[in-house]
């Protein structure tokens, strides 16, 4: 199993480069560069790129509707290229509340775009002039709508590799069918290894059975909170620690009805906790929806606990088909985060 780290939106780029380092020098596989409404994720993985020599380095996740299809191939090839092989193309559709109110452009049709983008992608890391013809995407623009003068084209620069790894954040059904046929990599959110099989078993197996054997197996990537602590005290604090960001999610990322993260965490068996969160989260009454998280959930879905109980967690999120952790260490600094890691890495062989 492969051992990652998402990093955090916040950090300076010369620190977290430098704490990079120390991952990798410490084993860690490789390391995810999220991009919600912050900084954008291509200039810290460029930068780190020019700043490490081996540890993987993947977006986690660049939004469908913020580039163009070709755009995002030619990204992608630029850091596979100055990063020598390493980069890892994460896509993901986001949701209309970054997408429509800090990008102003319509979230529409997120299952179509992902299919044509990953088409466009390849087509261009093969270095074919690229001619698509889709519902959402039409390459090069027709004459009816624009001048007339768009021409197909290839990519200039060869590529590094003609197959960069897409992994793909999606978690309704047809999502995660439709992953599973066609990408590299899975990457859901807030995975419950023992509720995995009954949520997306059926929408894996449906899409497999689709999949080209030259993609090979699907990597399944999990992200956990991680604290290996054996102080009760401070296994509760890591516990306190996970909820906020599970109310946001669960409670505010859409309306009532239109919110992915609480239907799947309803789905798990929580569903009306999961119903008064969002009551609470909306209402505006955010302490008290997080006091409303259950334990229970966060420590289902994190690995916090004594460095035996964290394995046994490993191994559960192993047989759910796992087979990327990247984890969110819970530390209070730079040196406490890699020397986390770097125990987690040891423990995970």
């Amino acid at each position: 199993m492969r051992v990652g780290m998402f990093l955090n939106y916040a950090g300076g780029f010369a620190e977290t480069a430098d704490e990079v380092g120390e991952l990798e020098a410490s084993g860690v596989d490789l390391v995810a560069v999220p991009e919600a409404y912050s900084f954008d994720a291509v200039s810290q993985l460029g930068f780190l790129a020019a700043r490490t020599s081996k540890i993987g380095l993947a977006s986690g996740i660049l939004q469908l509707y913020t580039r163009t299809p070709t755009l995002t191939a030619m990204t992608a090839a630029g850091l596979d290229y100055v990063s020598g092989g390493r980069f890892e193309l994460g896509i993901g559709a986001s949701g209309p509340q970054v997408i429509e109110g800090f990008h102003g452009v319509r979230y529409d049709a997120p299952l179509g775009r992902t299919r044509e983008i990953i088409d466009v992608c390849r087509m261009t890391w093969r270095r074919e002039p690229v001619v698509h013809e889709g519902r959402n995407y039409r390459i090069p623009l027709p004459a009816g709508e624009g001048t007339g003068l768009g021409k197909p084209l290839k990519l200039i620069n060869h590529p590094v590799r003609a197959r960069i790894p897409i992994t793909v954040a999606s978690l309704g059904q047809k999502s995660v069918e439709q992953t599973a046929e066609i990408a590299d990599g899975w990457l859901p959110m807030f995975f419950h290894p023992e509720r995995a099989g009954e949520v997306w078993g059926a929408a894996l197996a449906a899409g497999t059975a689709k999949r080209a054997p030259e993609l090979g197996p699907l990597d399944v990537f999990a992200s956990p909170a991680l604290a290996i602590t054996d102080r009760p005290e401070l296994q509760a604090a890591a516990v306190d620690a996970v909820k906020p960001q599970l109310a946001l999610y669960v409670g505010g990322m859409g309306a009532r009805g239109k919110n992915f993260y609480n239907d799947l965490i309803a789905s798990y068996g929580f569903e009306a906790e999961a119903a008064r969160i969002q009551d609470l989260y909306l209402e505006g009454r955010k302490d008290e929806a997080i006091a409303a998280v259950p334990d229970e959930l966060v420590r289902a879905i994190s690995l916090i606990g004594p460095a035996s109980h964290v394995a046994e967690r490993v191994a559960a999120f192993a047989e759910a088909g796992v087979t990327t952790l990247t984890v969110t260490p819970l530390a209070r600094n730079s040196a406490e985060r890699v020397a986390l890691m770097a125990g987690f890495r040891s423990l995970v062989g």
